[in-house]
């Protein structure tokens, strides 16, 4: 079982498994899994040692269908310690989602840099979690996680803190890398900390933006989110990333706030 399975004859081509499907399409994906793979082509496009991803911006260009998909990357522009990365996801009908990463040089020797200017803070997993993702598809993207709220849930409105944990591997016969259960988590900050009824409204993200001082440690990847809705129908979903042992980073997606 993965969220994608590679080609044999063209290793840009995946092929969509049902645990990529979101909430509310039978036919579209959640955004998680092909944020994630972009993620996974990302890492391997020109890899340099000593490297490390520091923020992946994706863009949303519509609906990613449970198909077949190419995703393709390359370098952009290179330099000694940083460098820029494009990549495209499409399906059949064209482009459903692009990229940017800015690849950065890991310092070495490590910088020595005062402890009270360090992130902190540990987060305590819960020990388990019974949450139901509200929907009615009986296979998608919430099968493949597993969810375990330290603080709200999916039915109560407002800010919520929740640890995620990938099932399976986004691409079959690899192991998740730190950055795709980074990706695949941050997606599901609007879904989490949602504040209007799911019954009643969409709230669809354009992008997702994660920005990563270090990448996490161990399975699981915590969102510690909160969505900011506005009258006029444009919100913010923003959550602060933590592994067990602290800070990671932040996310933050543009939201489509409207009746359904």
């Amino acid at each position: 079982m993965a969220f994608y399975l590679s080609d044999p004859g063209d290793p840009s081509r995946f092929h969509s498994t049902e645990l990529t499907r979101g909430p509310w399409s039978p036919d579209a994906q959640h955004a998680g899994p092909p944020s994630a793979l972009l993620g996974h082509v990302i890492e391997r496009c020109d890899p340099r040692p000593g490297f490390q991803v520091g923020r992946v911006a994706v863009e949303i260009l519509g609906p990613v269908p449970l198909a077949p998909l190419t995703v393709t990357a390359k370098v952009v522009r290179s330099g000694r310690s940083v460098e820029l990365i494009e990549a495209t996801m499409s399906s059949e009908r064209g482009p459903v989602m692009q990229a940017t990463a800015w690849r950065l040089r890991v310092a070495e020797p490590v910088l020595d840099v005062p402890a009270e200017f360090l992130p902190s803070g540990t987060r305590e997993l819960p020990v388990s979690g019974t949450e139901v993702f509200p929907t009615d598809q009986s296979v998608g993207f919430h099968t493949g996680i597993e969810y375990r709220f330290a603080a709200g849930s999916f039915l109560t409105p407002g800010p919520a803190v929740c640890w995620i944990r990938l099932k399976y591997p986004i691409v079959e016969g690899t192991t998740p890398s730190p950055l795709e259960r980074a990706l695949a988590a941050a997606d599901s900050g609007n879904g989490v900390s949602s504040v209007l009824d799911w019954a009643e409204y969409l709230f669809i993200n354009t992008d997702l933006t994660v920005t990563l001082h270090r990448h996490p440690i161990g399975e699981w990847v915590c969102l510690d989110a909160i969505t900011h809705p506005q009258p006029h129908g444009i919100g913010l979903a923003e959550s602060a990333l933590f592994d067990e042992t602290g800070p990671l980073g932040r996310s933050t997606q543009t939201l489509l706030i409207a009746p359904r």
